[in-house]
């Protein structure tokens, strides 16, 4: 279901009955099954040195909420919710949620940072001009964390904060876009269907840890491997 975004109808008939099948994804996703396995599979990348922190990238894209529900937000393309990521320099997960698509990007990223997979938060944030906030910047530099994103147009040349040597680590965010793409492959994330957030972000959370144990075990034949 997850892979090509079936419905829980669709299951195959050795499964018995949807409702059975439904009733225990929702009773892992209220005891934290999905949550635990996604920590554990980001200290078992970090204890191997998989993580690459020196630079991480932020992004989110917007999945429409086709089943309405708890925590959805209203955009001018209809309603829907945020996936939030912050990816290390491979494309790792790092940290990702989910929020309503209401908000402003900039609004979001203090709550990645409260569900890091890693013991140590990474040096430099990198995102796109929707990031281009004195008050984020504020926030991280308190953490140790410098935030590089390009100014927006209307910012006045007297309030430039950003030096032209930190943006060019700006034109490797396509690394962002790319996990992104690698989450998107998982159709079920793609509309969300559930109308209960925390079962999306059940969802979301098992598609982040096989991205995450897939090279640690070496597959590197998968669609979804993760290369240096």
């Amino acid at each position: 279901m997850l892979d090509n975004g079936a419905k829980w109808k669709d299951l195959p008939a050795e499964f018995r009955s949807k409702s059975t099948v439904h009733r225990w994804f929702a009773r892992w996703v209220a005891d934290g099954v999905f949550e635990r396995l996604l920590q554990s599979a980001g200290r078992l990348v970090e204890t191997r040195g998989g993580y690459r922190l020196y630079e991480c990238f932020i992004d989110a894209t917007f999945s429409k909420a086709k089943g309405g529900g708890d925590g959805v937000g209203a955009t001018r393309v209809g309603k829907g919710v945020k996936i939030m990521v912050l990816v290390d320099a491979r494309g790792l997960p790092v940290a990702v949620d989910t929020a309503p698509a209401g908000p402003h990007e900039s609004k979001l990223v203090q709550r990645l940072f409260n569900f890091m997979l890693t013991q140590q938060a990474p040096p430099r944030v990198i995102g796109d001009k929707a990031y281009d906030c004195d008050e984020l910047d504020a926030e991280l530099a308190e953490q140790g964390v410098e935030l590089i994103a390009p100014h927006r147009a209307n910012r006045k040349p007297e309030n430039v904060t950003q030096d032209r040597r930190p943006l060019q680590r700006y034109r490797r965010r396509w690394t962002a876009e790319r996990s992104i793409a690698w989450i998107q492959n998982f159709r079920r994330l793609c509309i969300r269907w559930e109308k209960s957030t925390k079962l999306f972000q059940g969802c979301l959370q098992l598609a982040c840890t096989f991205l995450l144990l897939r090279p640690v075990f070496g597959l590197a034949s998968s669609k979804y491997a993760v290369g240096d």
